[in-house]
């Protein structure tokens, strides 16, 4: 008895962590629909779990997250094509708290050249 509630309470200490990080990188805390933004890219962090850019956006500051390196790729980014002073269109799903003034991009557009960072949403 005493091993099954020790396994019990181990697997819960496991869990619960993993599914904050779930929460965090998933699309739950975005409303669902999407928005379009136009700026100028000012930051730029590429890597795992996810890139993340800081966009201007008519003065404010948007963050928005960006695929994964090999999603990146995927959808035909190479490398210095996200980089601080490239106009930047956006289409994703923003925050739900839309103060956050954070977006998840689907797509990107650099100049006329469009890139699907997840050809599976619309």
């Amino acid at each position: 008895m005493r091993r099954l509630l020790f396994t019990a309470i181990l697997a819960l200490g496991l869990a619960v962590p993993a599914v904050g990080a779930l929460a965090h990188h998933g699309w739950s805390w975005t409303t669902g629909g999407n928005i379009d933004l136009t700026g100028i890219v000012k930051t730029v962090r590429l890597g795992n779990p996810h890139g993340i850019l800081t966009i201007d956006v008519e003065g404010e500051a948007w963050t928005a997250e960006v695929g994964q390196p090999w999603r990146n790729r995927r959808a035909g980014l190479k490398d210095g094509d996200l980089a601080v002073g490239v106009e930047i269109r956006v289409i994703g799903e923003p925050a739900a708290d839309l103060s956050d003034k954070r977006v998840k991009a689907e797509r990107l557009f650099l100049g006329k050249r469009e890139y699907v960072l997840y050809p599976e949403r619309d």
